[in-house]
Protein backbone atom coordinates (compact mmCIF):
# COMPACT_ATOMS: atom_id res chain seq x y z
CA UNK A 1 0.00 0.00 0.00
CA UNK A 2 2.88 2.39 0.81
CA UNK A 3 4.60 2.17 -2.70
CA UNK A 4 1.21 2.22 -4.02
CA UNK A 5 0.85 6.10 -2.26
CA UNK A 6 4.46 7.02 -3.62
CA UNK A 7 3.27 6.21 -6.90
CA UNK A 8 0.09 7.69 -6.97
CA UNK A 9 2.18 10.80 -5.86
CA UNK A 10 4.75 10.60 -8.37
CA UNK A 11 2.51 10.74 -11.21
CA UNK A 12 0.77 14.05 -9.98
CA UNK A 13 3.65 15.69 -9.04
CA UNK A 14 5.72 15.39 -12.43
CA UNK A 15 2.35 17.24 -14.16
CA UNK A 16 2.39 19.95 -11.57
CA UNK A 17 3.29 23.32 -13.69
CA UNK A 18 2.71 21.23 -16.81
CA UNK A 19 0.71 21.20 -20.20
CA UNK A 20 -0.18 17.27 -20.63
CA UNK A 21 -0.93 17.05 -24.85
CA UNK A 22 -3.65 15.10 -25.66
CA UNK A 23 -7.04 14.12 -25.22
CA UNK A 24 -8.93 15.68 -21.85
CA UNK A 25 -10.56 12.37 -20.92
CA UNK A 26 -7.91 10.04 -21.70
CA UNK A 27 -5.01 12.34 -20.00
CA UNK A 28 -7.25 12.94 -16.79
CA UNK A 29 -7.43 9.06 -16.72
CA UNK A 30 -3.81 9.15 -16.28
CA UNK A 31 -3.78 10.61 -13.33
CA UNK A 32 -4.51 9.49 -9.98
CA UNK A 33 -7.79 9.63 -7.50
CA UNK A 34 -8.22 12.43 -5.44
CA UNK A 35 -5.44 14.73 -6.42
CA UNK A 36 -6.58 18.47 -7.64
CA UNK A 37 -8.51 21.48 -5.47
CA UNK A 38 -10.35 22.82 -7.95
CA UNK A 39 -11.15 22.58 -11.50
CA UNK A 40 -11.44 25.23 -14.01
CA UNK A 41 -13.37 24.31 -17.81
CA UNK A 42 -14.01 25.88 -20.22
CA UNK A 43 -15.48 23.65 -22.49
CA UNK A 44 -16.55 23.65 -26.17
CA UNK A 45 -19.35 25.68 -26.23
CA UNK A 46 -21.00 23.75 -29.60
CA UNK A 47 -21.72 27.10 -30.87
CA UNK A 48 -23.97 24.81 -34.05
CA UNK A 49 -23.62 28.46 -36.43
CA UNK A 50 -24.54 26.49 -39.47
CA UNK A 51 -24.80 29.80 -41.12
CA UNK A 52 -22.04 30.31 -43.44
CA UNK A 53 -19.73 33.49 -42.65
CA UNK A 54 -20.90 36.09 -40.09
CA UNK A 55 -19.77 39.46 -41.73
CA UNK A 56 -20.10 43.13 -39.85
CA UNK A 57 -21.55 46.12 -41.35
CA UNK A 58 -19.04 46.71 -43.79
CA UNK A 59 -18.51 43.63 -44.75
CA UNK A 60 -15.14 42.46 -43.09
CA UNK A 61 -15.31 39.06 -41.47
CA UNK A 62 -16.18 38.01 -37.78
CA UNK A 63 -13.14 36.05 -36.60
CA UNK A 64 -15.43 33.98 -34.52
CA UNK A 65 -15.69 29.93 -33.37
CA UNK A 66 -15.21 28.07 -36.46
CA UNK A 67 -12.86 25.19 -35.10
CA UNK A 68 -13.19 21.58 -35.09
CA UNK A 69 -12.88 21.19 -31.99
CA UNK A 70 -15.74 23.31 -31.44
CA UNK A 71 -17.92 20.92 -33.70
CA UNK A 72 -20.04 18.04 -32.88
CA UNK A 73 -22.43 15.94 -35.18
CA UNK A 74 -25.91 16.18 -32.48
CA UNK A 75 -26.63 17.08 -28.84
CA UNK A 76 -26.55 13.68 -27.80
CA UNK A 77 -22.69 14.11 -28.90
CA UNK A 78 -22.16 16.71 -27.03
CA UNK A 79 -23.83 15.42 -23.90
CA UNK A 80 -22.21 12.15 -23.78
CA UNK A 81 -18.34 13.81 -24.23
CA UNK A 82 -19.68 16.60 -21.40
CA UNK A 83 -20.55 13.71 -19.10
CA UNK A 84 -17.44 11.87 -19.96
CA UNK A 85 -15.12 14.47 -18.83
CA UNK A 86 -17.17 15.91 -15.80
CA UNK A 87 -17.28 11.95 -14.43
CA UNK A 88 -12.98 12.29 -14.51
CA UNK A 89 -13.14 15.59 -13.24
CA UNK A 90 -15.40 14.52 -10.60
CA UNK A 91 -12.95 11.47 -9.75
CA UNK A 92 -9.25 13.35 -9.85
CA UNK A 93 -11.26 16.39 -6.91
CA UNK A 94 -10.18 15.73 -3.30
CA UNK A 95 -13.27 15.28 -1.37
CA UNK A 96 -13.61 18.88 -0.44
CA UNK A 97 -12.63 19.89 -4.20
CA UNK A 98 -14.68 22.40 -6.26
CA UNK A 99 -15.29 22.60 -10.15
CA UNK A 100 -15.66 25.55 -12.42
CA UNK A 101 -17.13 25.69 -15.51
CA UNK A 102 -18.27 28.66 -17.78
CA UNK A 103 -20.37 28.81 -20.94
CA UNK A 104 -22.51 30.55 -23.30
CA UNK A 105 -26.43 30.12 -23.79
CA UNK A 106 -25.25 27.56 -26.48
CA UNK A 107 -24.22 24.80 -23.99
CA UNK A 108 -24.13 25.60 -20.47
CA UNK A 109 -27.84 24.62 -19.57
CA UNK A 110 -26.72 21.05 -20.88
CA UNK A 111 -23.68 21.21 -18.72
CA UNK A 112 -25.51 22.38 -16.25
CA UNK A 113 -27.52 19.31 -16.15
CA UNK A 114 -24.87 17.10 -16.48
CA UNK A 115 -22.58 18.89 -13.92
CA UNK A 116 -26.02 17.37 -11.67
CA UNK A 117 -26.22 14.24 -12.91
CA UNK A 118 -22.59 13.36 -12.58
CA UNK A 119 -22.76 14.34 -8.67
CA UNK A 120 -21.61 17.48 -8.17
CA UNK A 121 -23.40 20.08 -5.94
CA UNK A 122 -24.28 23.38 -7.13
CA UNK A 123 -23.15 26.70 -5.04
CA UNK A 124 -23.88 29.22 -7.50
CA UNK A 125 -23.82 30.40 -11.07
CA UNK A 126 -22.24 33.51 -11.73
CA UNK A 127 -22.96 35.50 -14.56
CA UNK A 128 -20.15 37.30 -16.14
CA UNK A 129 -21.43 41.01 -17.54
CA UNK A 130 -19.15 41.46 -20.95
CA UNK A 131 -18.95 45.56 -20.54
CA UNK A 132 -17.50 45.10 -23.94
CA UNK A 133 -19.12 42.67 -25.81
CA UNK A 134 -19.40 41.68 -29.41
CA UNK A 135 -22.28 43.22 -30.83
CA UNK A 136 -25.07 41.42 -33.02
CA UNK A 137 -23.96 42.45 -36.34
CA UNK A 138 -26.82 40.75 -38.25
CA UNK A 139 -29.55 43.08 -35.84
CA UNK A 140 -31.79 39.86 -35.38
CA UNK A 141 -31.27 39.06 -31.44
CA UNK A 142 -30.08 41.04 -28.43
CA UNK A 143 -26.46 41.81 -27.69
CA UNK A 144 -25.21 39.04 -26.07
CA UNK A 145 -23.68 40.27 -23.43
CA UNK A 146 -22.26 37.70 -20.75
CA UNK A 147 -22.04 34.13 -20.20
CA UNK A 148 -22.26 31.69 -17.60
CA UNK A 149 -19.98 29.90 -14.59
CA UNK A 150 -21.61 27.20 -12.64
CA UNK A 151 -19.66 26.79 -9.28
CA UNK A 152 -20.27 23.34 -7.64
CA UNK A 153 -18.74 21.55 -5.06
CA UNK A 154 -17.73 17.67 -5.53
CA UNK A 155 -20.67 16.63 -3.66
CA UNK A 156 -22.96 17.64 -1.17
CA UNK A 157 -20.99 17.04 1.95
CA UNK A 158 -17.67 18.63 0.33
CA UNK A 159 -16.01 21.30 2.80
CA UNK A 160 -15.14 23.49 -0.14
CA UNK A 161 -12.80 26.42 -0.45
CA UNK A 162 -14.64 29.64 -0.20
CA UNK A 163 -12.77 33.24 0.87
CA UNK A 164 -15.65 34.94 1.64
CA UNK A 165 -13.83 37.48 4.05
CA UNK A 166 -10.90 38.33 0.76
CA UNK A 167 -13.70 38.67 -1.57
CA UNK A 168 -15.98 40.78 0.64
CA UNK A 169 -12.62 43.11 0.94
CA UNK A 170 -11.62 43.05 -2.37
CA UNK A 171 -15.09 44.53 -3.31
CA UNK A 172 -14.11 47.64 -0.92
CA UNK A 173 -16.42 45.49 2.40
CA UNK A 174 -19.37 44.53 0.60
CA UNK A 175 -20.41 40.92 0.05
CA UNK A 176 -19.43 39.94 -3.93
CA UNK A 177 -22.42 39.18 -5.68
CA UNK A 178 -23.02 36.90 -8.17
CA UNK A 179 -22.66 39.02 -11.02
CA UNK A 180 -19.55 40.33 -12.41
CA UNK A 181 -18.09 42.87 -14.66
CA UNK A 182 -15.15 42.19 -16.68
CA UNK A 183 -14.01 43.07 -20.24
CA UNK A 184 -13.69 40.73 -22.80
CA UNK A 185 -9.85 39.75 -23.15
CA UNK A 186 -8.68 42.04 -26.10
CA UNK A 187 -5.32 44.93 -26.64
CA UNK A 188 -2.68 43.35 -24.99
CA UNK A 189 -3.50 40.98 -23.25
CA UNK A 190 -4.80 39.13 -26.41
CA UNK A 191 -2.38 36.54 -27.24
CA UNK A 192 -1.68 36.68 -31.02
CA UNK A 193 0.24 35.21 -33.93
CA UNK A 194 2.92 36.40 -35.89
CA UNK A 195 0.37 37.73 -38.29
CA UNK A 196 -1.75 39.64 -35.95
CA UNK A 197 -4.42 36.83 -35.47
CA UNK A 198 -5.98 35.66 -32.33
CA UNK A 199 -3.82 32.74 -31.65
CA UNK A 200 -7.28 31.32 -29.44
CA UNK A 201 -11.06 32.59 -29.93
CA UNK A 202 -12.68 32.33 -26.66
CA UNK A 203 -9.37 33.37 -24.84
CA UNK A 204 -11.13 34.60 -21.26
CA UNK A 205 -9.66 37.61 -19.26
CA UNK A 206 -7.26 36.84 -16.51
CA UNK A 207 -8.67 38.82 -14.57
CA UNK A 208 -11.99 36.59 -14.02
CA UNK A 209 -9.65 33.57 -13.42
CA UNK A 210 -7.76 35.76 -10.51
CA UNK A 211 -11.21 36.12 -8.94
CA UNK A 212 -12.11 32.44 -9.40
CA UNK A 213 -8.61 30.96 -7.56
CA UNK A 214 -9.39 34.06 -5.32
CA UNK A 215 -12.85 33.01 -4.00
CA UNK A 216 -11.57 29.12 -4.00
CA UNK A 217 -8.57 28.31 -3.67
CA UNK A 218 -5.59 28.45 -1.13
CA UNK A 219 -1.33 29.19 -1.93
CA UNK A 220 -0.04 25.97 -3.25
CA UNK A 221 -3.72 24.23 -4.13
CA UNK A 222 -3.62 22.28 -7.54
CA UNK A 223 -5.90 23.65 -10.28
CA UNK A 224 -6.54 21.37 -13.11
CA UNK A 225 -8.01 23.34 -16.64
CA UNK A 226 -8.96 19.97 -18.78
CA UNK A 227 -8.96 22.57 -21.67
CA UNK A 228 -6.08 24.77 -20.98
CA UNK A 229 -6.59 26.61 -24.42
CA UNK A 230 -3.57 29.98 -24.58
CA UNK A 231 -3.31 29.10 -20.88
CA UNK A 232 -4.87 31.70 -18.53
CA UNK A 233 -5.81 29.30 -15.98
CA UNK A 234 -2.15 28.66 -15.99
CA UNK A 235 -0.97 32.53 -16.20
CA UNK A 236 -3.66 33.11 -13.20
CA UNK A 237 -2.61 30.19 -11.11
CA UNK A 238 1.35 30.90 -11.30
CA UNK A 239 0.90 34.61 -10.72
CA UNK A 240 -0.89 33.43 -7.63
CA UNK A 241 1.12 31.06 -5.44
CA UNK A 242 -1.00 27.90 -6.99
CA UNK A 243 0.20 25.05 -8.76
CA UNK A 244 -1.20 24.06 -11.94
CA UNK A 245 -1.79 21.02 -14.27
CA UNK A 246 -3.26 21.66 -18.00
CA UNK A 247 -4.79 19.39 -20.58
CA UNK A 248 -4.88 21.02 -24.30
CA UNK A 249 -4.35 18.75 -27.66
CA UNK A 250 -3.58 21.65 -29.69
CA UNK A 251 0.24 22.29 -30.14
CA UNK A 252 -0.39 25.72 -31.29
CA UNK A 253 -2.01 26.67 -27.98
CA UNK A 254 0.45 24.96 -26.04
CA UNK A 255 3.16 26.70 -27.44
CA UNK A 256 1.72 30.10 -26.54
CA UNK A 257 0.71 29.00 -23.13
CA UNK A 258 3.97 27.94 -22.26
CA UNK A 259 5.59 31.14 -24.14
CA UNK A 260 2.78 33.28 -21.91
CA UNK A 261 3.53 31.78 -18.74
CA UNK A 262 6.97 31.48 -18.49
CA UNK A 263 6.70 35.61 -18.47
CA UNK A 264 4.91 35.29 -15.33
CA UNK A 265 6.39 36.41 -12.28
CA UNK A 266 4.59 34.87 -9.12
CA UNK A 267 3.76 36.53 -6.14
CA UNK A 268 6.07 36.92 -3.08
CA UNK A 269 4.41 34.54 -0.04
CA UNK A 270 3.75 37.33 1.93
CA UNK A 271 1.82 39.04 -0.56
CA UNK A 272 -0.39 36.24 -1.26
CA UNK A 273 -2.06 36.81 2.07
CA UNK A 274 -5.83 37.13 1.88
CA UNK A 275 -8.62 38.34 4.93
CA UNK A 276 -9.06 34.88 6.81
CA UNK A 277 -12.09 33.36 6.76
CA UNK A 278 -14.62 34.01 10.02
CA UNK A 279 -14.45 30.53 10.07
CA UNK A 280 -11.32 30.06 10.49
CA UNK A 281 -10.54 32.95 13.61
CA UNK A 282 -10.55 31.75 17.09
CA UNK A 283 -13.79 31.42 18.26
CA UNK A 284 -14.67 34.25 20.88
CA UNK A 285 -17.97 34.03 23.26
CA UNK A 286 -19.13 37.48 24.16
CA UNK A 287 -18.93 36.35 27.72
CA UNK A 288 -14.70 36.71 27.19
CA UNK A 289 -15.59 40.83 25.87
CA UNK A 290 -17.14 41.51 28.87
CA UNK A 291 -14.38 39.42 30.66
CA UNK A 292 -12.04 41.57 29.47
CA UNK A 293 -14.09 44.90 30.21
CA UNK A 294 -14.29 45.69 26.86
CA UNK A 295 -17.65 45.73 27.18
CA UNK A 296 -19.01 46.43 30.73
CA UNK A 297 -21.49 45.05 33.10
CA UNK A 298 -24.71 47.14 33.16
CA UNK A 299 -23.51 48.98 29.71
CA UNK A 300 -26.16 49.63 27.01
CA UNK A 301 -26.04 48.06 23.45
CA UNK A 302 -28.05 49.11 20.56
CA UNK A 303 -30.16 47.28 17.72
CA UNK A 304 -28.70 49.05 14.06
CA UNK A 305 -31.79 51.89 13.95
CA UNK A 306 -31.43 52.36 18.00
CA UNK A 307 -35.83 51.06 18.80
CA UNK A 308 -34.40 48.09 21.13
CA UNK A 309 -31.88 48.70 23.95
CA UNK A 310 -30.24 45.59 25.92
CA UNK A 311 -28.49 45.87 29.48
CA UNK A 312 -25.32 43.91 29.72
CA UNK A 313 -24.74 41.28 32.32
CA UNK A 314 -21.54 40.11 34.18
CA UNK A 315 -21.78 36.33 32.57
CA UNK A 316 -22.14 38.31 29.12
CA UNK A 317 -26.30 37.98 28.83
CA UNK A 318 -28.57 40.56 27.33
CA UNK A 319 -31.35 41.90 29.18
CA UNK A 320 -34.04 43.94 27.99
CA UNK A 321 -37.84 45.12 29.70
CA UNK A 322 -40.27 46.29 27.00
CA UNK A 323 -43.78 46.66 29.37
CA UNK A 324 -44.66 43.90 30.83
CA UNK A 325 -42.35 41.26 29.00
CA UNK A 326 -38.51 40.58 29.85
CA UNK A 327 -36.34 38.94 27.86
CA UNK A 328 -32.67 37.96 28.67
CA UNK A 329 -29.74 35.41 26.94
CA UNK A 330 -26.88 35.44 24.52
CA UNK A 331 -26.95 38.01 22.17
CA UNK A 332 -28.03 36.01 19.76
CA UNK A 333 -31.15 34.61 21.19
CA UNK A 334 -32.20 38.05 22.40
CA UNK A 335 -31.14 39.32 19.53
CA UNK A 336 -33.77 37.10 17.81
CA UNK A 337 -36.26 37.83 20.33
CA UNK A 338 -36.80 41.20 19.86
CA UNK A 339 -37.29 41.03 16.26
CA UNK A 340 -39.46 38.04 16.51
CA UNK A 341 -36.92 36.25 14.04
CA UNK A 342 -35.77 32.71 14.38
CA UNK A 343 -32.47 33.34 14.11
CA UNK A 344 -30.25 36.47 14.36
CA UNK A 345 -26.19 37.08 14.60
CA UNK A 346 -25.88 38.94 18.13
CA UNK A 347 -22.28 40.48 16.75
CA UNK A 348 -23.36 42.16 14.01
CA UNK A 349 -27.17 43.25 15.41
CA UNK A 350 -25.95 45.12 18.78
CA UNK A 351 -24.08 48.00 18.61
CA UNK A 352 -21.96 49.61 21.26
CA UNK A 353 -21.36 53.27 21.85
CA UNK A 354 -17.82 55.13 20.91
CA UNK A 355 -17.17 58.80 21.25
CA UNK A 356 -17.31 59.09 17.46
CA UNK A 357 -20.90 56.65 17.39
CA UNK A 358 -22.04 53.12 17.44
CA UNK A 359 -20.30 50.30 16.26
CA UNK A 360 -21.10 46.64 16.07
CA UNK A 361 -20.03 44.42 18.82
CA UNK A 362 -18.03 42.53 16.44
CA UNK A 363 -15.59 45.24 16.69
CA UNK A 364 -14.51 44.51 20.06
CA UNK A 365 -14.63 40.62 19.37
CA UNK A 366 -11.72 41.84 16.27
CA UNK A 367 -10.03 42.60 19.12
CA UNK A 368 -9.46 40.19 21.07
CA UNK A 369 -8.56 37.94 18.02
CA UNK A 370 -5.69 40.37 16.93
CA UNK A 371 -4.18 39.76 20.38
CA UNK A 372 -4.66 36.16 20.56
CA UNK A 373 -3.14 35.97 17.02
CA UNK A 374 -0.10 38.11 17.09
Amino acid sequence: MPARKKTAANSIERHLDAIIEGDCIEAMKSLPDACVDLVFADPPYNLQLGQGELTRPDNSRVDGVDDDWDKFSSFKAYDDFTRDWLAEARRILKPDGAIWVIGSYHNIFRVGTAVQDTGFWILNDVVWRKSNPMPNFRGTRLTNAHETLIWAAKDQKSKYTFNYRALKTANDDLQMRSDWEFAICSGGERIKDEKGAKTHPTQKPESLLYRVLIASTKPGDIVLDPFFGSGTTGAAAKYLGRHFIGVERDKTYIAAAKKRIARVKPLGDDDLKTQPSPKAAPRVPFGQVVETKLIKPGAKLYSPRGNHEAKVRADGSLYVKDGETEIQGSIHKVGAAVQNAQACNGWTYWHYEEKTGRKPIDFLRDKIRKKMTG
